[in-house]
């Protein structure tokens, strides 16, 4: 607090001549503590990316061409404008806040989430994203290339990114950390070409793993889902992700079991420094433990030679206990 007092402090002398001026008052040091965040921190963000050229190098590059990120509408898809004018949407990423806490432990705690509520439900309505990509190439020292994907553009919701800064040593080593992510998301429209491959994705839909044929209904807007997938229970849900009945979740496992059942697919990470894997002898590598994973996929229409074959259906995958390691070479 000494610091934050002599800022106050400086703040106070270099606003006195404005203040004499306008009658204002300076703040004192208990008016200063509402300010610095005691009670946490809330940023409210509207945004519109475009990135022309992202690369990587090694010997040859691999580069994506194109990049713009923003609200469904970024995409093309007709739901995805409808969506967007149904919750006021502007083209931007918006309508969201990040809260920011740092606990009596030091963990820093990050809760991304939506700025509007539905007025029937009361339940927060979910952040509408789009993006695209021209194309991902690769390109070699002597003028070859490779285009790997070609015409991506997909859109969705952002349910809740929950991230945690955990302070706890790993490993038992001193000033280490983890950091947690929890995301519940849906891909309500993605279409994409492999271009190398001769092969076309439309209508991708990635939702929760009790979709079926209801799918993710926000203000009378549904998600594409397959009419052969099976629903999962909550039971069933909690037992997957969490390994444990309903009855004993803690607040916030109810909160991401909520998520799902309301048809959001779930990704929990843990990320950190940490050492190879089996019989690996790396050490201080970059550490990603995949807790849970937990969606249906659906492609509406899979294109071999500009032809459509089919539908493909992917029923509640799980995935768990997945660990890798990330190092150079």
């Amino acid at each position: 607090m000494k610091g934050l007092k002599k800022i106050a402090l400086a703040t106070a002398v270099a606003a006195a001549p404005f203040a004499a001026q306008a009658e204002l008052q300076a703040m004192d040091d208990s008016m200063m503590g509402n300010v610095t965040g005691q009670a946490g921190v809330t940023i409210e963000l509207e945004t519109q990316v475009e990135i022309g050229r992202f690369t990587y190098t090694d010997e040859g590059t691999f580069s994506v061409n194109d990049i713009k990120l923003g609200g469904a509408t970024t995409s093309s898809s007709a739901i995805a404008a409808g969506y967007s004018a149904n919750t006021g949407g502007t083209g931007l990423l918006d309508q969201l806040k990040i809260d920011i806490d740092v606990e009596a432990d030091g963990d820093a705690v990050i809760h991304v989430g939506s700025l509007q509520t539905d007025p029937t439900s009361g339940d927060p309505i979910p952040i509408d994203w789009g993006m695209t990509a021209g194309s991902m190439e690769l390109d070699g020292s002597g003028n070859e290339n490779t285009v790997l994907v070609s015409n991506m553009e997909a859109w969705g919701l952002l349910g809740a990114l929950d991230i945690r800064v955990d302070t706890d040593d790993v490993g038992g080593q001193a000033g280490t950390g983890t950091l947690n992510l929890d995301v519940a998301f849906t891909v309500n429209d993605m279409s994409f070409d492999a271009d190398f491959l001769a092969i076309g994705v439309q209508n991708m839909s990635i939702t929760g793993a009790n979709t079926g044929t209801d799918a993710t209904a926000v203000n009378g807007l549904t998600a594409s889902g397959s009419e052969n997938n099976v629903d999962l229970t909550a039971e069933e849900i909690a037992n997957k992700v969490f390994g444990k009945a309903v009855a004993d979740l803690s607040a916030d496992e109810q909160y991401q079991l909520g998520l799902a059942q309301k048809g959001f697919a779930l990704v929990g990470l843990d990320i950190y420094k940490g050492n190879g894997i089996g019989a690996s002898t790396a050490t201080d590598v970059l550490r990603i433990d995949v807790d849970n994973v937990l969606m249906d996929v659906n492609i509406g229409q899979t294109l071999i030679g500009g032809t459509n074959i089919g539908t493909i259906g992917i029923d509640n995958l799980h995935i768990s206990n997945t660990k890798l390691a990330v190092y150079g070479h």
